[in-house]
């Protein structure tokens, strides 16, 4: 019998009611850029288009950029800010270190987009107009983006330490982490959906596919050939996080848990017998195109969170630093 406190708790993730974080996002719009810069969005998608062509983990990796950046003090660019004698970004915070990517690629769109309207974009929407583009070229759902965010002059560390969950997080943890940002448990797990492509480093699933007991006998054993048990031995070997499709943007990752063969321990919890997700998964396993507007639904509520707006922060000219540096 659960207890009350797990029931009223079941209760409240279960009502998909978003918070608008900082009463901000009504700033946002769809048409934002329309007459300010026309050329915006076709400019964007055909260098994403190109670098997923070059090599298509980077659909993902761009995808995991925008997360890792609203999770941490809002959708504000912050990540993208590189480390400076008297400035330390988020690029070296523990969930971040040899593992955010891409940031080339956004070098390339915003050199782009400066030449089609200087001073108009910032990093901050670009990230929101990528991550979207990245999923609808590797087969996934499309959404209008809304924009209107300003990016970020000052950044944290020590906040992205804290805010972004570490693949060793139990059920209860992600759903409280997701809380904190104004997302409900079907934001939680239709954005953990996008584990369906990309890769994860073997030190991040090692604890996992060796010690333990809710993973597929077989699975493990395939994920073992290429993550040595000896920690230090093989730690930045990869593998897909949905092994069965990792640059394709569908539903297997949902079937792959019900078989127990989440690759991360974070992803097996969204499906462990007895958690207020198992429904939710057994949904979008058996339903990719619910799966695929929850997902649409679900980035849309994640880029309202803590936008910066109106007269707060700036239009960098260079995404990598501030523009009085």
């Amino acid at each position: 019998m659960a207890s009350p406190s797990s029931l009223s708790k079941a209760v409240l993730t279960l009502a998909c009611v978003v918070l608008l974080i900082g009463g901000t996002s009504a700033q946002l719009s769809i048409s934002y850029y329309a007459e300010s810069c026309p050329k915006l969005f076709p400019t964007v998608k055909s260098i994403v288009q190109e670098a997923i062509a070059e090599e298509a983990r980077m659909g993902a990796s761009l995808l995991r950029l925008f997360f890792h950046d609203c999770f941490v003090n809002g959708c504000d660019g912050s990540n993208l800010l590189d480390d400076t004698p008297t400035f330390t970004g988020e690029k070296n915070a523990i969930p971040n270190k040899n593992s955010l990517r891409g940031f080339n690629v956004v070098d390339k769109i915003k050199s782009a987009v400066e030449e089609v309207c200087p001073g108009i974009v910032s990093c901050a929407d670009l990230l929101a107009i990528i991550s979207r583009d990245s999923v609808e070229i590797l087969g996934g759902p499309g959404w209008d983006v809304k924009l209107g965010r300003r990016d970020a002059t000052t950044t944290s560390q020590a906040a992205a330490n804290n805010n972004l969950a570490p693949p060793t997080d139990n059920l209860n943890a992600l759903i409280s982490n997701f809380q904190n940002h104004g997302l409900c448990l079907k934001d939680l797990v239709a954005l953990y959906g996008a584990h369906t492509v990309g890769q994860a480093r073997c030190i991040n699933f090692r604890a996992r596919i060796y010690n333990e007991s809710n993973i597929d006998g077989s699975f493990a054993h395939v994920m073992q050939s290429n993550c040595p048990s000896v920690t230090g031995n093989g730690d930045n070997n990869t593998d897909g996080l949905d092994y069965q499709s990792a640059t394709s943007f569908d539903n297997t990752y949902f079937l792959n848990l019900m078989k127990k063969r989440g690759l991360l321990h974070s992803d097996q919890q969204l499906f462990n017998g007895a958690g207020y997700t198992d429904s939710l998964v057994r949904t979008y396993a058996k339903s990719q195109d619910t799966f695929f507007k929850d997902f649409a639904a679900a980035m849309i509520n994640m880029g309202d969170i803590k936008p910066l707006t109106g007269s707060n922060g700036e239009i960098r000219k260079n995404c990598r630093r501030v523009n009085n540096y």
